[in-house]
């Protein structure tokens, strides 16, 4: 039998893999699912603001840290 046979086991991963993080933040799971997509969005926008930076410097010359700084304030404002 597997682990996920007994309900309280079952309960006890899903709160642990899925909820316990986001509830350190206060925010549900889907709220904080929504929070981390957008954050990875601009983390991955930033990084081909870099890529174009690289190739062309006088093209992005300062994109990706201003992103990165904003990102910063954003998470420095939920704690």
């Amino acid at each position: 039998m597997s682990d996920l046979s007994n309900p309280k086991r079952a309960t006890s991963l899903i709160d642990r893999w899925f909820l316990a993080h986001p509830a350190t933040v206060n925010e549900t799971y889907f709220q904080h699912m929504r929070f981390a997509f957008g954050f990875a969005f601009w983390l991955v926008t930033a990084g081909l603001a870099a890529l174009v930076h690289a190739i062309f410097p006088a093209l992005c010359e300062t994109t990706a840290s201003r992103i990165l700084r904003k990102l910063m304030d954003r998470m420095e404002a939920r704690h």
